[in-house]
């Protein structure tokens, strides 16, 4: 996958897509909104099993309480971790569809460096030209295409001056 100014590319098809407010970075931080540039790996999906079907063979369930650590002092910072935490997260089981379906990446991950920025992934957007907190956002029908014929370990590529 490669995300470009003209939106995100995959199996040389042209996907429209929202990135973070900030636009792509080259120095990613905790909550500047910003898409980091570089290459990351696809390193997970996770999907709401009550909401559809499961996408790929290595696609796990999203748990009622599941959620993203993005807490840089905490020691399960940029990490799946569960409720109660006791620390600052995002949970993944939410009330609107925007983690229906969710391609985890390993920006800042598996050893987090505290303020480096966490829960980078790749979802459904809000809306077209809504812009995320640093994610890489998709028409829902679009991010379950890709998803059905993306083979984990993945590459993603952003483009400085997407």
């Amino acid at each position: 996958m490669v995300l470009s100014q003209s939106g995100l590319w995959f199996r040389k098809r042209r996907f429209p897509c929202t990135i973070g407010r900030s636009g792509v970075v080259e120095k990613k931080r905790e909550g500047d909104g910003g898409t980091p540039a570089g290459t990351h790996r696809i390193v997970g999906m996770l999907y709401r099993a009550d909401r559809i079907a499961k996408p790929a063979s290595w696609a796990s369930a999203i748990r009622p309480d599941d959620c993203w650590c993005d807490d840089a002092g905490h020691p399960a910072y940029n990490h799946l971790t569960r409720e109660p935490l006791g620390a600052s997260h995002e949970r993944l089981w939410r009330s609107d569809r925007l983690y229906d379906l969710v391609l985890l990446t390993d920006w800042n991950w598996p050893d987090a460096r505290p303020g480096k920025g966490s829960a980078i992934f790749v979802h459904r957007w809000r809306r077209t030209s809504c812009p995320t907190e640093g994610c890489i956002a998709l028409r829902p029908d679009h991010l379950a295409w890709i998803a059905r014929h993306l083979p984990i370990g993945a590459r993603l590529i952003v483009s400085p001056r997407a």
